[in-house]
């Protein structure tokens, strides 16, 4: 059979991601990916350590960063994201913008990070007060609630899981009754982000927004969704604030009142 009247299969612009070792979500990245746009994922070497505040130092050192950026080149993508939350905001905002400067001189395109895409998104939104939902310990979830607190964003309810592996693992149900424990009711956050690239999350996000009634925002969306802006293209996320701006009349922001300091964070189940 003559095939030649195909003409080839169609151009493709990429997007290089750097991931921690554990990364079990590949699949979900690509959910908000138009057709047009390839993923070239890469991983950060294996290093013996639970997830934990060690760990999100040693998965973000610039000269891993810089190799795995490096091992990206050959394709040609035309940005890098580094897709980890607790690694790109362990350092704060001045360690979150020292790793993009990192991963631009080893590639020579634009970066991005998860948590850096974070604060992106909340300025698109103009959301200044938020909920969050981790996977993490205290001492990581606590680390998050100070990167977004430089950021002049208040935490305004927050629940966290306690797990130091196999985050991958959790199923949806938990994800929603985790969401629902950290908006702590109507107009007490303006939007609720569910933190850690390992967390499951695409299909719940129309949900939990149909329910709580404002934009709920997760580390790979926000990742997708800002390394797809700087190509000029939009993610695919039907149904979610963030990627569909038609979603967002259904989860107008409330005015709320202002909350002088962030709540204590709830004891990790056993």
């Amino acid at each position: 059979m003559d095939l030649t009247f195909l003409g080839g299969p169609g151009p493709q612009r990429g997007v290089g991601v750097v991931a921690p070792f554990d990364f079990a979500l590949d699949r979900e990245l690509w959910r908000w990916v138009p057709d047009e746009v390839s993923l070239h994922v890469t991983r950060t070497p294996y290093v013996p350590v639970e997830v934990s505040l060690d760990l999100a130092r040693l998965v973000s050192e610039h000269e891993t960063l810089g190799e795995a950026v490096r091992t990206l080149i050959t394709v040609s993508p035309e940005v890098v994201a580094y897709a980890c939350t607790s690694g790109s905001f362990v350092g704060g905002l001045a360690g979150e913008r020292a790793m993009c400067e990192a991963m631009v001189r080893a590639g020579t395109v634009p970066a991005v990070t998860t948590s850096g895409a974070l604060l992106e998104a909340l300025a698109e939104l103009g959301v200044r007060r938020i909920a969050l939902v981790t996977p993490y310990t205290v001492s990581v979830t606590r680390s998050l609630e100070a990167y977004v607190a430089q950021a002049g964003v208040t935490v305004s309810g927050c629940a966290f899981m306690g797990l130091t592996r196999h985050i991958w693992k959790v199923p949806y149900r938990e994800v929603a009754g985790m969401a629902r424990r950290a908006v702590r009711g109507p107009g007490a956050a303006q939007a609720l982000f569910i933190s850690c690239t390992n967390l499951p999350t695409y299909d719940v996000i129309p949900q939990l927004e149909a329910e709580l009634r404002i934009p709920v925002i997760s580390a790979n969306q926000v990742t997708m969704w800002a390394a797809l802006r700087r190509l000029g293209t939009r993610a695919v996320g039907p149904y979610q604030a963030l990627t569909d701006p038609a979603a967002r009349g259904g989860s107008a922001l409330p005015e709320v009142p202002d909350v002088p300091t962030a709540p204590e964070v709830p004891e990790a189940p056993d």
